[in-house]
């Protein structure tokens, strides 16, 4: 596995701030990670990166349950996982087999990808924001097979699963607290039942788990910050940035 230890200080800042983009992401703003994604992918080896950042938006994970938990809406979660299940084994095939260059450019796609997923999110949240408990059910079990294998496949692959269940959650009409509750235990679980997976393809190993440790104190203030601005953000500017910074992000890796 790539040294991890040879990033310099400059880079070891980038890392730190994107740790905090985990943290903030996880309570206020669920998929903005996706530039931390690309940071990640930027200075380490494409499939290193996927090791490193895992334990990372585990801890971002623990601490949106930990705020969000009684929030959560199970019989979604319950009609999710098994298709995100088949999604994380068709990932972890892919990545059983592809090099870093076509996981590089894997991860590019990705991120090009859930930017114009955001992008159709925006545009749908308003019709979505109307739907009512009542009517959400049948379109949920009709939407969970596909966005649940493409969830899976796209957190397995390149930790980009945030999007595709944002866009999921918002389409079947929940409010924010509701949103921010079952996706926080969504990916705690999710990113949990990864870890065997990604040690399993040398994704994870010691040195990687040693700079984990060092970037998830700074999830923390991160998830501090979006805990404090959940309510007060322009949600609106602030998805411009993200989903700039993400097509960026995602040609760079596809260009390089």
């Amino acid at each position: 596995m790539h040294d991890i230890f040879g990033i310099t200080p400059w880079e070891f800042s980038a890392l730190a701030a994107a740790a905090m983009v985990v943290g903030f992401s996880k309570t206020a703003v669920s998929g903005a990670n996706t530039v931390s994604l690309a940071v990640f992918a930027a200075i380490l080896p494409a499939r290193a990166s996927t090791g490193v950042l895992l334990p990372i938006l585990i801890c971002g994970d623990i601490l949106a349950v930990l705020t969000y938990r009684r929030h959560a809406h199970w019989p979604t979660l319950w009609r999710l996982f098994p298709a995100v299940g088949a999604g994380v084994v068709l990932g972890t095939v892919f990545l059983g087999f592809a090099g870093d260059g076509a996981v590089r450019m894997s991860i590019g796609a990705i991120l090009l990808v859930m930017a114009g997923v955001t992008l159709w999110r925006r545009k749908q949240a308003a019709a979505a924001a109307a739907d009512t408990e009542a009517t959400q059910t049948r379109s949920a079990r009709v939407k969970a097979g596909s966005y649940g294998v493409l969830g899976g496949f796209t957190t397995m692959v390149a930790n980009a699963g945030g999007p595709v269940m944002s866009m999921y959650l918002l389409s079947a009409g929940f409010k924010k607290l509701g949103f921010l509750g079952t996706s926080a235990w969504f990916f705690l679980i999710v990113n949990s039942a990864k870890v065997p997976f990604s040690v399993g393809l040398g994704l994870i190993d010691g040195r990687s788990l040693l700079l984990d440790a060092a970037l998830c104190l700074f999830v923390v203030p991160g998830a501090i910050i979006g805990r404090a601005c959940v309510n007060r953000i322009n949600q609106r500017l602030f998805e411009q940035l993200v989903i700039a910074a993400t097509v960026l992000g995602g040609l760079q890796l596809l260009l390089n």
